[in-house]
């Protein structure tokens, strides 16, 4: 029995954390609503009926067969990408403060790029593991793929969604570099798309605005910085031991989006330092047990397809965490498993359900093996 557990602690610790995340966000949007001036009191009942629909996909992804998977990635691939283009067709697409995002469900919508996540990083660790042969390949180890990972980028851009945009850039190179592609080629690649993506950046007017407001924080707290403002006040007001759930003030209509994207700026002013620390925590372990899961990857595919879950959830948790802390600027993202939506949550529970069905087919054999295809 103890063998058992030692063997599974990771997969365990995984889930445990997830679990705990999304008890918490449902705590913090219950905390969220209280007194809120802004925030329909319906959403915590969605959100409930959406946490069971996340975790029932994700025990079923867990059971999936890896020549399943491996049947349907470049079929996933195809779906990721005419979802992306479907977002902005006008009458499918639905956009919201200028930006096309969402796909209209009739009463509702959904934030299509999530899912595409999760198809991108099946689909993509595929491709890389039947090309394992041609990895120094210039056309097929370095070109194709990155053409791969540009156009998933480019229809981000447009929607506009710079944030996801750069979510994907980063965990499609941070996979192909762990698969051995051609070091000059990235090198070179990744400072021709930052230095495209700043292009890009200096040319809106409103997101420019938000760079340099986010380095006079001070000097624009009425203005681009109002809603990162706001936020640090709501940090401030709750100090170590926070005012308690349903009392703080910042959510009345003080701070925009305080439910979905600024939820955690919630959470520091009404339940405080320490509860702030315990989702910082419960993220590091999270992490940590994902490190020792891909440490047992036995074939080259379930190492991508790890690298790549792990990398959309560590990348976009400290990117979130960052902004609302005032330590990167101001962009709007959601925080895994906490955040209000349903694509947010759906998103994330189907990567701890790829992991899990990663650990099934696993052998838990040593780590070398982690390199043959």
């Amino acid at each position: 029995m103890d063998s058992r557990w030692k063997k599974n602690f990771p997969v365990i610790t995984c889930v445990m954390c997830a679990v705990l995340l999304a008890g918490l966000g449902l705590v913090c949007l219950y905390s969220a609503l209280r007194g809120s001036l802004v925030v329909p009191v319906n959403i915590l009942n969605k959100q409930i009926a959406l946490l069971a629909v996340a975790v029932g996909l994700m025990l079923a992804a867990a059971f999936v067969k890896e020549q399943f998977l491996r049947n349907v990635a470049y079929l996933g691939l195809g779906v990721a990408l005419l979802g992306l283009v479907l977002v902005l067709i006008p009458g499918i697409g639905v956009k919201v403060n200028g930006a096309s995002r969402w796909l209209s469900l009739g009463v509702s919508r959904f934030q299509f790029s999530e899912v595409a996540k999760v198809l991108f990083v099946i689909g993509f660790a595929h491709y890389l593991t039947t090309m394992q042969r041609h990895k120094k390949s210039w056309l097929l180890g370095f070109m194709v793929p990155a053409c791969i990972i540009g156009v998933f980028v480019g229809l981000l851009i447009l929607e506009p969604d710079f944030g996801t945009a750069f979510l994907f850039g980063a965990v499609g190179f941070t996979m192909l570099y762990l698969w051995g592609a051609r070091l000059d080629a990235l090198i070179g690649s990744m400072t021709l798309g930052v230095g495209a993506f700043l292009v890009l950046i200096y040319n809106d007017p409103i997101r420019w605005k938000r760079i340099t407001s986010f380095l006079d924080i001070e000097g624009n707290k009425n203005d681009g910085a109002y809603q990162l403002y706001q936020g640090l006040l709501a940090y401030g007001s709750g100090g170590v031991g926070g005012l308690g759930i349903g009392n703080g003030r910042q959510k009345q209509a003080f701070l925009p989006e305080a439910h979905t994207d600024f939820i955690f700026p919630v959470i520091g002013e009404e339940l405080g330092l320490f509860a702030t620390c315990a989702i910082v925590v419960l993220f590091a372990l999270l992490f940590f047990a994902i490190i020792r899961m891909i440490k047992n990857a036995p074939g080259m595919y379930w190492f991508l397809v790890m690298i790549g879950v792990a990398g959309f959830l560590v990348y976009q948790s400290i990117f979130n965490i960052g902004v609302v802390t005032g330590l990167l600027p101001t962009k709007g993202i959601s925080l895994p498993f906490i955040s209000y939506g349903g694509a947010n949550l759906v998103s994330s529970f189907l990567m701890v359900g790829v992991l899990l069905c990663a650990w099934r087919n696993c052998d838990h054999s040593p780590v070398t093996k982690a390199r043959e295809v």
